[in-house]
């Protein structure tokens, strides 16, 4: 087991922002690339946003400019702040953890090997 807990999903309307966290044992978090995936019901897999102990970060397209990764190394925990969410946002919302060889670009959140429950989030218009 893996422990990756998820926190700060919810319901928000159309324009809204949530924070999400995800409190990693500290093993899980001294892996090299970290991220989020979602999946919204009867949907892939989409991942989200990574960001590696080098503090690269990279985002998917429909997310660029409006969701932000980052975390806290004394902590162990890792964050995606989401702003000008839409209904297209709604899915659940894993947070990921994967061991790369350090340098090397972190896969996609979502073939990440290591992921937590899920926290939701849903969008309303």
């Amino acid at each position: 087991q893996v422990p990756l807990v998820e926190s700060g999903g919810g319901s928000v309307q159309a324009g809204g922002s949530l924070t999400l966290s995800c409190a990693a044992s500290r093993n899980t978090y001294s892996l090299y690339c970290l991220g989020w995936f979602r999946q919204a019901p009867g949907q892939e897999r989409e991942g989200v946003a990574t960001i590696d102990h080098d503090d690269y970060t990279s985002y998917s397209d429909s997310v660029k400019g409006r969701f932000t990764i980052s975390k806290d190394d004394a902590k162990n925990t890792l964050y995606l702040q989401m702003n000008r969410l839409n209904p297209n946002d709604t899915a659940m919302y894993y947070c990921a953890a994967e061991n790369v060889v350090r340098g090397r670009a972190c896969p996609s959140a979502d073939e990440f090997n290591y992921s937590g429950q899920g926290t939701q989030v849903t969008v309303s218009s």
